[in-house]
């Protein structure tokens, strides 16, 4: 509060305090402002962001567009945290919904949650004791314990190499002289100088994390190792060679399952014959990845998620088709043209392929209407959608006959409702627009899109291949292309076998570091020992093995 001006005190030394303790009023009601400043912003950039995740889906333009939203959120947290360092207890991340959208104007916003990080049990530990002594610092008294206060700090070990120098000491008989050596132990690259651990980071940093070979090389120096370029190339290319009868056996196992999902993205391929084309440079040429996607989790069925992908120097149909030479069952697909040839019944007049349409697809194409124009029955269109989407949220992971029967209790009818909607709607708009077309793409494929209401294990939405897809997507913006056909080989193999290990829930890096100590000596005839699911099955079996012995 500014004093008036009779009530101002003749000092000199009394005004200079004033003015100095007024400074820091000014510059703590600054602060406050800068930080609800960010505050506002960062609710502004959430409310858009989860307007996206509730009316869209996840095309690959809308989840750029998210991406950029989410960086700038970061950005806006980071600096309202600078402007506000009270310290707050940590609290668990939650979902609510954000204050500002109900809350009235006058409502007080909260306090800003900090969420708790979630730390592994087996995570390594370290206990310091800080003891008061045993005597009273005032009387000198003996002390004694009546509690104590735990806090944790998490805290980082920086990643270091070593060397590992196998002597194998050569030893002649005395009386024979026979020389004798042990052999030497096997390596993942034959002469190659990598351990399986390094070359395990090396192929997890670029594949999964996205960060480019060049970028490691410069991590691995300020580690105190000049790896060239050239080498870190050879050493993925070999490591992802070895792998590749693992990424094969994944391979065979997803399409000789009975029901998956599929998807693909473009990425650009170097080829020196190519002429220019719109939107790529000269020399360059648009190959593709496809991944096809077992996960049976939704429905609580017995067998493993896995992934598999494929590289193609196109985006021909014949490709998936060669894919799916010897699938038989349900595909969950976009509306791809190079997918019909599949579901053509064979000559029993049965198809060998049944099509199980996405209706996060549909979903998406009248948000766009929406978007656009604001249009009242695309809105419509995506609130009877979302109902549908409330009743899946309500089964999943329910087991498939109670999923079949809620659908039929709860979804037919809604989509029933949807239909006789859609078709009213179709005699009261524009023929030739967005909404219309949206329209008749459910109607013309209505089979395919109520198959989910007739099986128990088949999803709403084609989902599942949509976020196996996403980390090439993230990928590509990092090494922007494939040097050759082979090398979008090598990131399908490498892709299969790392996303398959996390689907399983493991640690990707700890697992291939495992794998690739041994796989060549492995026998071939024994390879699904080397499957995710079961190395994570032999390995959680050890220790409780170990256990029961003691």
């Amino acid at each position: 509060m500014t004093p008036d001006a009779d009530a101002l005190p003749e000092d000199p030394v009394l005004l200079q305090a004033m003015v100095l303790g007024l400074r820091a009023q000014i510059a703590g009601i600054e602060a406050a402002n800068r930080a609800y400043e960010a505050l506002v912003q960062a609710l502004k950039v959430t409310i858009a962001r989860l307007k996206k995740q509730r009316f869209g889906a996840s095309s690959e333009k809308i989840e750029r567009e998210i991406e950029q939203l989410e960086l700038a959120l970061e950005s806006l947290e980071t600096a309202r945290a600078a402007a506000d360092p009270t310290p707050q207890e940590d609290a668990p991340e939650t979902d609510d919904v954000i204050a500002g959208e109900t809350a009235a104007p006058d409502a007080v916003q909260p306090q800003r949650r900090r969420g708790k990080p979630r730390i592994a049990e087996d995570a390594p530990r370290e206990t310091i004791v800080l003891d008061p002594g045993q005597r009273c610092p005032d009387c000198g008294g003996v002390l004694r314990l009546v509690g104590e206060d735990v806090a944790e700090i998490l805290d980082f070990i920086a990643a270091k190499l070593k060397v590992v120098e196998v002597h194998r000491p050569k030893k002649s008989c005395r009386d024979c002289e026979r020389m004798v050596q042990a052999p030497a132990p096997p390596r993942p690259i034959p002469r190659g100088m990598a351990g399986p651990a390094l070359l395990a980071h090396i192929l997890v940093a670029k594949y999964d994390d996205h960060l480019p070979l060049y970028r490691q090389g410069e991590i691995f120096a300020r580690m105190g190792a000049d790896i060239p370029r050239s080498t870190l190339i050879d050493w993925c290319g070999q490591a992802t060679g070895a792998l590749r009868p693992l990424a094969d056996l994944i391979r065979d196992v997803v399409v000789a399952s009975d029901r998956i999902h599929t998807d693909d993205t473009p990425i650009p391929v170097l080829d020196p014959r190519k002429k220019r084309v719109e939107g790529l440079a000269r020399g360059v040429k648009e190959g593709r990845v496809w991944v096809y996607v077992r996960d049976d989790r939704p429905w609580a069925g017995a067998d493993p998620p896995a992934a598999a992908y494929w590289f193609s120097p196109d985006h021909k149909g014949e490709h998936p088709r060669e894919h799916l030479a010897d699938f038989h069952g349900i595909l969950q697909a976009d509306a791809y043209k190079g997918y019909k040839a599949l579901y053509e019944p064979g000559p029993g007049g049965v198809a060998r392929v049944r099509e199980a349409a996405c209706w996060a697809h549909l979903r998406r194409d009248f948000h766009d209407v929406w978007k656009a124009t604001d249009s009242p029955i695309a809105r419509e269109a995506l609130e009877r959608i979302g109902a549908l989407y409330d009743v899946e949220a309500a089964i999943n992971g329910q087991p498939r006959d109670i999923r079949h029967a809620v659908r039929q209790k709860r979804s037919r009818p809604k989509v029933e409702a949807f239909c006789q909607w859609c078709e009213r709607q179709l005699t009261l708009i524009p023929g030739k627009g967005d909404l219309a077309k949206a329209m008749r793409y459910a109607l013309n494929r209505w089979a395919s899109f109520t198959l989910f209401l007739d099986d128990g294990r088949v999803a709403i939405d084609n989902n599942a291949a949509e976020r196996a897809i996403k980390p090439i997507v993230l990928g590509r913006k990092n090494f922007l292309f494939a040097g050759s056909d082979g090398g979008g080989e090598i990131l399908a193999d490498a892709m299969t076998v790392i996303e398959t290990a996390k689907l399983s829930g493991l640690n990707p890096e700890a697992y291939l570091a495992d794998i690739l100590s041994g796989i060549r000596t492995h026998d071939p005839r024994r390879l699904d020992e080397l499957l995710p699911w079961t190395w994570k099955a032999s390995h959680e079996a050890a220790p409780k093995a170990a256990d029961a012995g003691c």
